[in-house]
């Protein structure tokens, strides 16, 4: 066991790291607005002067795992109208696909307990463009690609500042903080760096009226006082001047109130900037306060500033610093050379540390007691009409965590699903951190009374595809491989009870005619169907989902497998085990055929699944959609090794008479008649004629099959676009490889064309596990009409390869995922800093959305890893 391996073993160690957003405002926590309109309640131009009610946010910031205590960075670079304090962006109104963050950083390294973390900031020396950024996008259309900052020719002739931001921990409560500032340019510029602290804003509204305090203690020394948290000390090295304020709104700008408070949260951008010094308190206290260095770069030349936020006080701070650093990047390099064996290409490597890194980089404490954030503050007011809208009937939710996020700018808060794939390559950084949060969502100030997961803070109650027990399952099984085959069953009993109440809400909740076939709303797929999935259906009706049910089936299967697992240990679960599986075979058979009716899911002509739309007169029609949704209902399927039935005779016995008893429904299971013979048994939602029918589709290169992976939507619709007319309105779905033109869900996310990680994985893995079970006996052609035979492994491993090529430098040297950026792909300081986007162009593989989306697009991180 390696030194950081060691530290995972200590709670402490994790007691301070990366856990302030890079976004705060712009949030429905912060939104006290009364028409609700969360973009415009609190903004960027506002944010350095508004006190935040319900987190922080910064620039490669740490906390505390409370949030007392915040620390980040902030620059000028002598020609901004503000201080850079956080990262700029549009908000969703402006931007013409939605939010999206302006900025170039990178998440580098870190180790798991962040005993070692370091990132990096491009920032321009010319006036950054925050107008042009603005009327540029506001100018273009949805038909238009986003205005990003690189094409506003800010980084030309590299007249810009690398800054690296690093942190080191001597101890759990001493951390060594070093900034770097290089100058990429022609020529020395000029730049100020201002390392900052200050506390989290908890006495403002009425329910706690301390103050916790920060003072000068020397010239470069800050004592740091709270009652929650004992004192700490900030020492600082070099030139650098103390400057003090308090993290107060500034009632006089937005209210135009005169008097308290005097020294307000921008009174250190005012005093830099525009040399008010009134602005900054002269007795050197306040809530908020930074170190001022004024440096001049030459070209060429990096200059480095150290500073040490310790609970320890110390005499000579700096005569350690730099074994420390030392000794934590050795230990760093030691842990990952440890994990990456097997991992042999130095560009994967590099992309896999990257992966890595932003997963840990993307932890953030989030806050949001919802019951309170109703009924408002006795200081802060809640809208009268918030009692009845967003998120009221979620009123026991009170979160207080440190939480993955999708991606601490564009999506500053939890997903359901997303954390789910984010906890598969956290479970090989950190798999107590993983295990945390599968169980934090089902704790009972999360999970709704009814048995709902919440799915994300704009609407807690609206639906993900249910997969936390598929990530719960593959958490446990990879902390058992790495454990020496000992398994975490307090973890897996614990999550699997839970599980049991929302599996029982999906049954009630979204099987409206009870008849095994399942709804469920957009499923986090946003505006891959006709219709908008989440809102009623035009002319009334509803759907019945191809991938509702499927999801639903992976469920029962998981289940199914979790409950053998704990079987072997507690033969009381052999009777749920029986459970999920007569419930897969029920779904299974009403995939084909639903109800009493003859128009299933499947389509016998087109050989694919298809959603059916069900009409209020009764009559049903299916929706001629070639999508991601026909591919879901490969995704359930599971192989059961015959040594593990003999270890449960009572679930034997209760197949055997299934099996007897129930025989058209058993049928309905792919070989079913093995399901009792032979060293493996296979449970599939389709049959092996299916799955090879499904999958000359999906390995057709004029429909999913790209160079870069599988298409959430076929190329077939370019050409042929669907279409439908409902009460005299036209819907229609054309295949759209990247950015969306169209408004749905905000119009940043894109599902009819594009390459998401999450589903190709778990295409993936299914595709693994078919070939476990018919191993050289079935194979298929790839590229369909190219005429040669693949087993579904190689299969698998082909879609696992074109994955990671939307990573590695092509043929030209330039990495796809960069697009036309030339600057980004082949310049020596831009080139090996990986950006992991929400999902990727259908065609040529370039990043889209959200560009620092290491959630689930960390997925990558799993393919690099090797398999054992």
């Amino acid at each position: 066991m390696n030194q950081e391996q060691q530290r995972l073993i200590d709670p402490v160690w994790k007691k301070w790291g990366p856990y302030v957003s890079d976004r705060q405002w712009g949030t429905v926590r912060e939104d006290y607005s009364e028409n609700t309109n969360t973009w415009e309640a609190v903004t960027y131009d506002m944010a350095r002067s508004y006190a935040y009610r319900w987190g922080e946010d910064g620039i490669g910031g740490i906390c505390d795992e409370n949030q007392l205590l915040c620390f980040a960075l902030a620059f000028w670079n002598k020609k901004d109208p503000i201080l850079k304090e956080r990262f700029f962006g549009l908000t969703g109104p402006r931007g013409n696909h939605g939010e999206d963050v302006k900025e170039l950083y990178y998440y580098l390294d870190s180790s798991p307990a962040h005993a070692y973390m370091k990132m990096l900031y491009k920032y321009p020396q010319a006036a950054f463009p925050y107008e042009q950024l603005y009327v540029e996008n506001d100018r273009r259309s949805r038909l238009e690609p986003e205005y990003e900052l690189t094409d506003t020719g800010i980084f030309d002739e590299h007249r810009y500042f690398d800054i690296f931001i690093e942190y080191a921990k001597a101890n759990p409560d001493d951390l060594l903080i070093k900034v770097s500032v290089v100058n990429r340019g022609p020529e020395k510029a000029a730049i100020s760096v201002l390392p900052t602290l200050w506390f989290r804003n908890t006495w403002a509204w009425g329910n706690d009226d301390y103050r916790p305090e920060m003072s000068a203690a020397g010239k470069t020394t800050i004592s740091i006082r709270h009652q929650k948290m004992g004192d700490y000390f900030f020492y600082s090295e070099g030139d650098g001047n103390l400057l003090f304020c308090d993290n107060d709104t500034n009632q006089r700008r937005f209210f135009g109130k005169k008097g308290l408070p005097v020294f307000a949260k921008d009174g250190i951008n005012d005093y830099i900037v525009n040399r008010r010094r009134g602005a900054i308190n002269r007795r050197n206290t306040g809530t908020k306060a930074a170190v001022h260095y004024d440096l001049v770069v030459n070209p060429g030349e990096t200059i480095t500033l150290k500073m040490r936020l310790s609970k320890e006080a110390h005499d000579f701070p700096f005569h350690d610093y730099d074994a420390v650093f030392y000794e934590r990047e050795v230990e760093n390099e030691v842990f990952y050379n440890d994990l990456q064996q097997g991992v042999d290409n130095a560009d994967d490597r590099l992309i896999q540390r990257q992966a890595y890194a932003g997963m840990l980089w993307s932890k953030q404490f989030y806050y949001y007691n919802v019951e309170q954030w109703l009924a408002g503050d006795p200081l802060k007011k809640a809208p009268e009409n918030r009692r009845r809208g967003r998120n009221h009937d979620w009123a026991h939710l009170n979160n207080a965590d440190i939480i993955s996020m999708p991606d601490k700018w564009e999506y500053p808060w939890y997903a359901a699903w997303d954390l789910a794939f984010h906890c598969i390559p956290l479970a090989y950084l950190d798999a107590g951190f993983a295990k945390g949060q599968l169980s934090l969502l089902t704790k009972e100030w999360y999970m709704h009374p009814n048995g709902q997961l919440p799915a994300y803070e704009w609407y807690l109650g609206d639906v993900n595809p249910p997969v936390h027990a598929w990530a719960t399952w593959r958490v446990y099984e990879i902390d058992k491989q790495r454990n020496a085959g000992k398994g975490d069953l307090a973890f897996l009993e614990a999550v699997y009870h839970k599980l049991l109440l929302n599996f029982t809400w999906w049954v009630n909740r979204k099987d409206d005619d009870g008849n095994n076939i399942f709804q469920g709303g957009f499923l986090g797929l946003d505006n891959i169907g006709v219709f908008d999935r989440s809102a009623p259906l035009p002319g009334g009706g509803h759907l019945e989902q191809s991938d509702g049910t499927s999801w639903m089936a992976m469920y029962c299967l998981n289940l199914l497998r979790i409950s053998l697992e704990l079987a072997t240990h507690n033969h009381v679960y052999a009777n749920m085990a029986t459970k999920f599986f007569e419930h897969f075979v029920y779904i299974t058979r009403a995939m084909n055929l639903i109800g009493d009716k003859d128009i299933g899911l499947w389509d016998e002509q087109d050989q694919f699944f298809y959603d059916v739309l069900k009409k209020p007169d009764g009559s049903e029609m299916r929706l001629r959609v070639r999508s991601m949704v026909g591919l879901i209902p490969l995704f359930a399927v599971e192989v059961i090794d015959h040594s593990l039935y003999e270890q449960i005779p009572e679930f034997v016995q209760r197949l055997e008479w299934f099996l007897k008893n129930k025989s058209v429904y058993a049928s309905s299971v792919a070989e079913w008649g093995d399901l009792l013979n032979g060293d493996k048994h296979l449970l599939s939602l389709i049959r092996a004629d299916k799955l090879t029918a499904v999958l000359q589709r999906v390995l057709d290169e004029t429909e999913f099959l790209s160079d870069y992976g599988i298409r959430a939507l076929s190329k077939f619709h370019e050409a042929q676009p669907f279409s439908i007319d409902v009460d005299g309105n036209r819907f229609g779905v054309q295949y759209l490889p990247a950015e969306s033109d169209s408004s749905m869900f905000g119009g940043n996310s894109n599902w009819r064309g594009p390459i998401w990680f999450p589903l190709n994985y778990l295409l993936i893995e299914s595709l693994q596990r078919y070939h476990y079970y018919y191993g050289e006996s079935l194979t298929v052609e790839f590229p369909t009409g190219s005429g040669n035979r693949c087993t579904i492994g190689e299969v698998a491993a082909e879609i696992s390869n074109r994955l990671l090529a939307i990573f590695r430098p092509g043929a030209d040297g330039k990495r796809p995922l960069y697009g036309q950026y030339d600057i980004l792909n082949m310049t020596p300081h831009f080139r090996d800093y990986i950006l992991f986007y929400e999902y990727f162009h259908g065609d040529n593989g370039r990043g889209v959305g959200a560009s620092h989306q290491t959630g689930w697009t960390g997925l990558v991180a799993k393919l690099l890893q090797p398999r054992r």
